[in-house]
């Protein structure tokens, strides 16, 4: 087992995930990349961080979740920090998404949601102490036009943080949210540069954000704020004020 702490990142191998466990190695964590699809770009983090581990599953499917949780417990034996950072961005408008379409959007939640219950059960209340910080999106907040089942996710996200700071009363187990606004992702290379213009023209810091600068928060948020829970932090360079 390492004496180092442990922080699992989800969806680790692309964007604002592969930040936060660049960041949080740099902190001294030893880090679960987790991925789903990315294994090449997983394994790249990894060889780039050092210390740390690759976990491969599928967040939609329960088993996949409660195996990888098993694998945890079997092989580093805890986690301290955890980062919700994986999910699915399913675009099309009310009147052509299909129920399927919504469906994989809602089973990204839930895998999160049980994810966070196995590791609080089997890992953070067994010794009193914690983080778990969520990565939800300032369009929870704002809304976004096409994206109205990751609106309501990322909403619902913001909304789990709060609930369940409150529900670990005095168990020492802090649980925040970073909401980033536009930053440079892979998910925001592909809109049409119309829109792209369109968006920072709302930005008073007048660019994209960096996958760095959420993942210096997230590492803030994993290391230091010790009298900051169910919190939203926003990162959107005046986007939105929260």
């Amino acid at each position: 087992m390492s004496e180092k702490p442990i922080a699992i990142v989800t969806g680790g191998g692309i964007g604002i995930g592969a930040a936060c466990c660049r960041a949080l190695a740099r902190e001294g964590f030893r880090v679960g990349i987790h991925y789903r699809s990315s294994e090449d770009q997983a394994k790249a983090v990894l060889a780039e961080i050092g210390d740390g581990f690759l976990l491969q599953a599928d967040l939609a499917d329960i088993d996949q979740v409660k195996e990888m949780v098993s694998r945890l417990k079997e092989t580093v034996g805890g986690v301290d920090v955890l980062v919700n950072n994986a999910g699915v961005a399913v675009n099309a408008d009310i009147n052509t998404m299909r129920i399927e379409q919504f469906d994989a959007q809602r089973a990204m939640m839930r895998g999160t949601w049980y994810l966070i219950k196995r590791v609080l059960r089997l890992f953070m209340l067994r010794k009193n102490s914690g983080r778990i910080i969520n990565i939800g999106s300032v369009v929870g907040h704002t809304g976004n036009a096409g994206q109205i089942p990751y609106t309501m996710e990322k909403a619902a996200l913001d909304a789990f943080t709060k609930s369940l700071a409150k529900e670990l009363t005095g168990r020492n187990i802090l649980v925040n949210s970073v909401a980033p606004g536009f930053i440079d992702t892979a998910m925001t290379e592909i809109l049409p540069e119309e829109i792209q213009q369109q968006i920072l023209a709302n930005v008073p810091l007048g660019r994209m954000g960096e996958p760095d600068e959420i993942a210096e928060v997230v590492a803030f948020l994993a290391t230091r704020g010790s009298y900051i829970t169910g919190s939203v932090i926003h990162v959107n360079g005046g986007l939105y004020g929260g």
